[in-house]
């Protein structure tokens, strides 16, 4: 049985690289990682009051950045497809296309009312609990917990 035919389709997908990483070599991911939390900490993407005048509509802050992160994903997969860009192991980039379904409304209306309860997303959490935030830790649990029930009942959802 080939590498392909050995992977869980629900936690890899089609992009998934066919080329072996060492434990080593993903600490490019911790150091990248890092990198991003002290750009959203410098930036105070993380920040409560932030994150709670976006939801009050007090500042246009947060909707910029938000605002700016989806241009440059816009004209990166653009640049992509255009250019027929590869990963840094060479590999071909497929781009699926995306069905709706209503399961994504009611999806993010709940990550919505958990971010303006918490005043967290998924992203900031560990940069917030390394600001020393560590009241976080709850919500990073209630995270992991909430991934966690999801994957027990999604099959019963409307997808």
């Amino acid at each position: 049985m080939n590498n392909l035919e050995n992977k869980n389709s629900d936690t890899e997908g089609i992009n998934g690289s066919q080329i072996k990483d060492t434990g080593f070599s993903n600490l490019k991911y911790l150091v990248v990682g890092i990198a991003f939390g002290i750009v959203f900490v410098k930036a105070e993407i993380i920040s409560w009051y932030r994150i709670q005048e976006m939801f009050q509509l007090q500042s246009f802050f947060m909707y910029g950045v938000i605002g700016s992160a989806v241009m440059v994903g816009i004209i990166s997969v653009w640049l992509i497809k255009k250019f027929d860009i590869k990963t840094i192991q060479g590999e071909k980039i497929e781009i699926q296309p995306k069905t709706f379904s209503k399961g994504q409304i009611y999806g993010g209306l709940l990550f919505g009312f958990g971010w303006a309860i918490t005043g967290a997303c998924p992203g900031p959490l560990f940069a917030q609990i390394g600001t020393g935030v560590t009241v976080i830790a709850v919500t990073l649990l209630s995270a992991i917990l909430g991934t966690w029930f999801y994957g027990f009942i999604k099959d019963k959802l409307p997808h």
